[in-house]
Formats: C-alpha cells, structure tokens, sequence
C-alpha cells in the first residue's frame, strides 16, 4: 500500500514525527527572558526609518472554547474584559511608537487571535484609527483579519471594511455535523456564505477559507465534502492545516475523543484527498499547506521565488520588522525575535505601568540568519542551494558536512534529492518538507514535544 509516489506505510510511519511548523527560526520555544523590553526598546530604535514594518494585532478572546484550538485565547461572555484589553493595545502602540526612528510605513497589518472580531465594531475603527495615527499605512498595504462566521455581525463587516480591510480569514475547519458537534463549533454553511457575501458586498476583495483534516470522526470523504462546500465561495486562498493534537499543552483537547483520531495514514490520505479536491478545481499549491488561484499575489510571488514565511504562515510580505501587538504576540526584526507577556494579565499590567511588554524572544546570530535562509526556501521553493546562499550570508558550504549527510540518508528514503550543493524536495515527498527543514535545525533536540506531528 503507497500513500503517492514513495509514501510508503513504513516511511510514513517513520517519518510522522514532531518537527516545528518553520513559521519562524530559532522557534518559539528557544526564545529565552535575557531579550528584555529594554533589548526590544534599543532594536525598535535602530529599525530603519526609510523600510516599511508590519503590524499584528492579537485578540486573545473568543465567545466560547473550540476544542481544536491551539491558540493563546479565552472565553469571555462580558464586554467588560474586552474593552478593558483595547485600552492595553492603545496604550502599547503609544509605548512602541515612543520608540521607533520616526513615523513608519507600513505594508501589512494582520489582525489575529482569539477571535478579533469579538472587538465591537467601534473599538476596530477606534484601534485602526489610532494605527493610522502612529503609523504611515501605504494605500497598497495589506489589511487582513481572522473572522468567526458565527460571531461576526454586518456593523463588525462595515466598521472594517471603512477602515481599509481588504483581505478576511473565515474560519471554516470542517462542515460536517458530527464533526462539528465534537470540537464543539457548529456552523453551517449558509452562516458562511452569508458572512463571505456581506464581506465582497463591503468591497473586500481578498477571501480565504481556513480548513483543516486529523479532527475526530473526519474521513477522506467527509473532508472533500467540506472542500466541495468551500469551493462554492470562490475563495482566493485556501489553508489547509493539520489538526495538532498537544493536549499536554492545551487540556481542553484532551477532551476531544482520541480514539476517534485517524491515525498518521489516515492522515495522508484527507490530505492528498482534499489537496487533490482543490487543485482540480484551479487553484496551485503554495508551500505545503495553502492554495491558491494562479493569478493571486501568493502564486505570483512562489513562481518567482519571493515567497516568505513568517508567523501567519506564508506571506507576501517583505518587510524585515514585523511589529506585534497584544497578549503573547511575537515580533520579528532584523536583531532578532521579541515575545510579550502570555497573560494577558501581565500583558495588561505592564502596558498600563508605562512598560513595553516583551518577556523573552532570541537574538540572532550569523548561523541562526544562514539557517533562517535556508529553511525558508525549502518551506517556500522546496529547493536550495546551498553553495549561494552561504555566499549569501559570507559563511561556506562546508560548514554544512554533517548536515548533508543527513540530507544523503533522506534522500535513501526518497524524501530529498541532492545535486552536489543543490537540495530539493520532490513533489510527491513535499508533506514532509519539515523534516527536510529540520536537518538543519541546531535547536530542536530540545523542546521536540511542543511541536505538532509532520503528517
């Protein structure tokens, strides 16, 4: 039995392991407390005034608990909590800005979380108001925002398209009603079409669909469902993510039924069942996990080789300083990762002291750049070279003997090729991109089990 072309059911098995998602290097679990506000304060400093930065906002709330969910989020039934958090986000933009070189450009801001939109309608105008302010926001900046279908109201739709949004995340995860029923998040399909009409209807151009295969009760055929349903919205993009089961991490999922988790070939097969789904209906495959239509800026920028990866996953974005806002939000700039407090209790308490939140992060080093480099292209290209881009950053391939080693016993599996200094990724091994990825990782020994499983 193969899972396509050289996925057999011992590779699968052996390669199913816990491997970072390269969303960023070093990963979040290596930031350490010695980057401090006052090492976030001196790299805000030295940012260049004449580059463009990007913003992330996060809303760590949610209206009631998806049992799925990996994020840093909270349910609140009162306004109360939430108001009080948009007083922090107002008040960190003000500590950040005292800061920065002088008013920056700006070319994306993202609003995550939680839920964002559980922010009423006045409060998002009153927060992008308050960017506008302390930022240059250019008139071509992207501006997107994860969005509950079942929460969002039409004023929450109005207040942000005025605001300049023009790119919205809808939430779907899967259609079916059992499924649905045991991650505790049932919604039909009519509340999503209706929520994706008020949002072109608004003038929002840009509409991505989130869904995701590995929930309880899923099988290939209840996942092409849920993609055949999708379709019918005519989404831009796609994502098409990997259900991370760490209840070690977050105990809500351990009440999700693990017996009715499919196991690591299950697994292959709603991915290549539903990625077969959506390539067949038009759309290219970017990186390993999202799609999109082939005139999208997303497959314009992978053709060309200047797809990047950054903590939403993969971007358009070139900016080298991402700016983070809110409770756990990481920042990336040219110096190195920073991360604010986790809680937003701490959150809260620093902000309204007059302190710039930031708890831990990483400050990078010549070989954390070089592997960075590396890592993201094969996240992105599926290939690099090794020899140019150690010229890249003035190291030598050399220093990689080990590591291709490594790379040769991969290849021996048929997950990789090597080319004398040239590694790729074939098509048919691309799920397992991360392990590829994870040969060059000096970190990851240590904190293996936060990760999720590569399959």
């Amino acid at each position: 039995m193969r899972h396509g072309p050289g996925m057999t059911l011992e590779l699968i098995a052996r390669c199913d392991q816990r491997v970072p998602r390269y969303t960023s290097y070093p990963t979040a679990p290596h930031f350490k407390p010695d980057i401090t506000a006052e090492t976030y304060a001196a790299w805000l400093a030295e940012l260049a005034p004449d580059q463009p930065v990007s913003l992330y906002l996060h809303v760590p709330f949610c209206a009631e608990l998806c049992l799925y969910c990996g994020c840093n989020t909270a349910v609140t039934r009162s306004y109360k909590a939430v108001a009080a958090y948009v007083d922090c986000l107002e008040r960190e933009i003000e500590l950040v800005t005292k800061h920065l070189p002088g008013r920056m450009d700006v070319s994306h801001i993202h609003w995550g979380g939680g839920t964002p939109t559980i922010v009423s309608p006045e409060d998002l105008e009153r927060i992008s108001s308050r960017l506008g302010s302390a930022f240059a926001i250019r008139p071509d900046a992207e501006i997107a925002v994860e969005i509950d279908p079942r929460t969002i109201t039409l004023a929450h739709v109005e207040a942000l398209a005025a605001s300049g949004l023009n790119r919205a995340s809808l939430g779907v995860q899967d259609f079916d009603p059992r499924v649905q029923e045991t991650i505790k998040r049932i919604q039909s399909f009519e509340q999503t079409a209706q929520v994706a009409g008020w949002l072109r209807q608004a003038g929002v151009k840009g509409l991505n669909l989130d869904l995701m295969y590995g929930l309880p009760f899923q099988t290939s055929g209840s996942v092409i469902r849920s993609v055949d349903l999708a379709l019918r919205l005519g989404p831009d993009r796609i994502a098409l993510f990997g259900y991370a089961h760490v209840p070690w991490m977050k105990r809500h999922q351990a009440l999700l039924p693990e017996e009715a988790l499919p196991g690591a070939v299950a697994r292959v097969e709603q991915r290549e069942a539903a990625s077969a789904a959506i390539l067949e209906a038009g759309y290219v495959q970017i990186g390993i996990d999202h799609f999109a239509k082939p005139d999208d800026p997303m497959a314009l920028r992978q053709k060309d080789g200047r797809l990047h990866r950054n903590f939403q996953g993969y971007t358009t974005d070139e900016a080298t300083a991402l700016i983070g806002f809110g409770t756990s939000a990481i920042g990336s700039l040219p110096q190195g990762y920073v991360q604010n407090a986790p809680t937003t209790v701490a959150y809260r308490e620093a902000v309204m002291s007059g302190r710039l939140p930031v708890i831990r992060g990483a400050a990078l080093t010549d070989d954390d750049r070089l592997r960075r480099g590396i890592i993201e292209r094969l996240m992105c290209d599926f290939e690099v070279e090794l020899d140019e881009i150690a010229r890249e950053f003035g190291s030598s391939p050399t220093a990689f003997a080990s590591e291709i080693e490594a790379v040769d016993a991969l290849a021996r599996d048929g997950l990789v090729t090597r080319d004398g200094l040239t590694i790729a990724v074939p098509e048919e091994s691309r799920a397992l991109v991360r392990n590829v990825c994870a040969v060059f990782d000096r970190y990851l020994e240590s904190g293996a089990q936060r990760h999720s499983r590569a399959l």
